[in-house]
């Protein structure tokens, strides 16, 4: 087996994380690296801190340079961080020190890979946002679809009231919806550039240091946060908990449809079922297994995440070293679980007549509740109560649908409303259609992040920026950043199409 499963080609299929493994593989974190050392040198090139020539050059080493992983990692090994092995590689390739000798002027190895990984996280979270939009499309469907279908709801296992199928649809999804809901301000105060150089006093960054770090957080698009956070991992913690929050809510999703298509409910189908190598009848929740697997990963990997984030004094790389541990697991769990949801939840479909089998299971005591209502209606609480009780013990022992021995013993009542589970439904129903309308108004809502994939080197490169400056949302796609591939095809939004020259092209603002 693997050392981990997302990067096994056997279990590929069990545990998909899409795209979410190129993001963090060790070219993409290289790459990553780059960008910001090249957004830093370009924020200090126009503020007079470096000249603006060596700027425009780091700029396009950066684009260019191809670094093997292999070859920094004794560097690596050595320092504890790829930073220094990093920037020596770059200056070598630059072949010119006049320039190369401003590559990380005055920053420090945690500024560059905490701002990279804040990159990667961000598209890592436009991933799954996307995926949970799609979960949440499909889960909207299915409410409105059987809003009113009757099916027995449980506590502690056991058979509870009526309920609809569409409001348990609505339980799976409306937490998704108000954890889309706070992607914004997420982005807004976690995803932070990070520029405080050695010790987090900036004192080799200079007088402009306040307002060189605000145009480097410009030029990521990144948040500045007006200050150090090398040893305050709150911005880390706080996106890993939105992801693990993801993770559990759609591990309820696969706990109920585990609970829900077990031997004696079998209430749901679906079209991904498992199969046994000798037991030729077996169905296996597979998907709904891996769902509540991932949900119990990303909790565990939470809390050493937590663990890890009392730093000492101004940098502690024994803290460091168990985020990076722990962090990549969450983030594979969110993604995995996300897109494995989607997958299932395309073919599940209730099973009307089994739910209304289960209805009427358990002598129809599960309209026990609605029976001691309309008796306390003409008598105490506590008598009705104990009259319904004393009914259920009676219709047990005899072997009869409860309606039959409350019928016998309080004709006056009307039996067939208080038994009839669509009557029963409470607020089931408005439940399954106000979370529709909830997804409604979110399918209005458009992303309006242009997003930077990184992938592998020597793999194809999608850069999706805004140009501010035109307004037009451009897709620009480099097939090769060695510099025997110059150029590159634009597509813009409105159909035109131009081309670009990636080695003079600067540093894009990404978002």
């Amino acid at each position: 087996m693997a050392a981990s499963l997302f990067d096994s080609q056997l279990y590929a299929s069990l545990f998909p994380a899409g795209d979410i493994s190129r993001l963090f593989s060790d070219s993409a974190e290289i790459r990553a690296m780059l960008l910001v050392e090249g957004a830093l040198a370009k924020a200090q090139g126009k503020l007079g801190l470096i000249p603006e020539e060596s700027a425009a050059a780091i700029g396009r080493a950066v684009m260019e340079v191809a670094l093997d992983p292999g070859a920094l990692a004794q560097s690596a090994g050595q320092n504890g961080v790829p930073v220094p092995g990093l920037v020596n590689a770059l200056r070598d390739e630059m072949n010119a020190p006049e320039h190369a000798q401003y590559v990380h002027w005055g920053a420090t190895s945690q500024d560059i890979m905490d701002s990279a990984l804040m990159l990667r996280l961000r598209q890592a979270l436009a991933a799954v946002e996307t995926d949970l939009l799609t979960l949440l499309k499909q889960l909207s469907d299915m409410a409105g679809t059987h809003a009113n279908l009757p099916m027995a709801a449980r506590t502690y296992g056991q058979l509870a009231t009526p309920t609809s199928f569409g409001a348990v649809v609505a339980t799976w999804g409306q937490p998704l919806a108000a954890l889309l809901e706070e992607l914004p301000v997420l982005r807004q105060t976690c995803l932070l550039v990070s520029l405080s150089g050695a010790a987090g006093t900036a004192s080799a960054l200079g007088s402009k240091a306040s307002e060189l770090r605000a145009e480097m957080a410009a030029g990521l698009s990144l948040a500045d946060p007006h200050r150090s956070w090398h040893t305050d991992r709150s911005p880390v913690l706080r996106i890993a908990d939105w992801l693990t929050r993801a993770c559990t809510i759609i591990g309820k999703l696969g706990t109920d449809c585990l609970a829900l298509r077990q031997s004696g409910i079998d209430e749901l189908t679906t079209s991904t079922a498992g199969a046994s190598s000798t037991m030729p009848q077996k169905q296996n929740p597979v998907a709904a297994s891996a769902l509540i697997a991932l949900a119990s990963q990303a909790t565990a990997q939470l809390s050493a995440l937590h663990h890890a984030a009392a730093h000492q004094h101004q940098r502690d790389g024994a803290s460091w070293f168990g985020e990076w541990l722990s962090l990549p697991q969450i983030v594979f769990c969110a993604a995995t679980a996300a897109r494995t949801a989607v997958s299932m939840t395309k073919g599940l479909a209730p099973d009307a007549k089994q739910m209304l089998r289960n209805l009427h299971a358990a002598d129809g005591t599960i309209y026990a509740e609605a029976l001691s209502f309309a008796l306390a209606e003409q008598m105490r609480r506590g008598e009705a109560q104990a009259a319904v009780k004393d009914l259920c013990v009676k219709a047990a022992q005899q072997g009869v649908p409860l309606q039959e021995v409350a019928a016998a013993q309080f004709p006056e009542l009307d039996h067939a409303t208080l038994f009839d589970a669509t009557r029963q439904l409470g607020s089931a129903p408005d439940e399954a259609q106000r979370f529709v309308k909830t997804v409604a108004a979110l399918k209005g809502r458009k992303n309006r992040r242009d997003t930077l994939l990184i992938s592998d080197l020597g793999g194809p490169i999608l850069l999706s920026l805004r140009l501010c400056a035109s307004g037009y949302d451009v897709s620009l796609t480099v097939s090769d950043l060695q510099p025997s591939s110059p150029r590159s095809t634009v597509a813009c939004k409105q159909g035109e199409r131009s081309h670009a020259n990636h080695q003079s092209r600067r540093l894009p603002r990404v978002w």
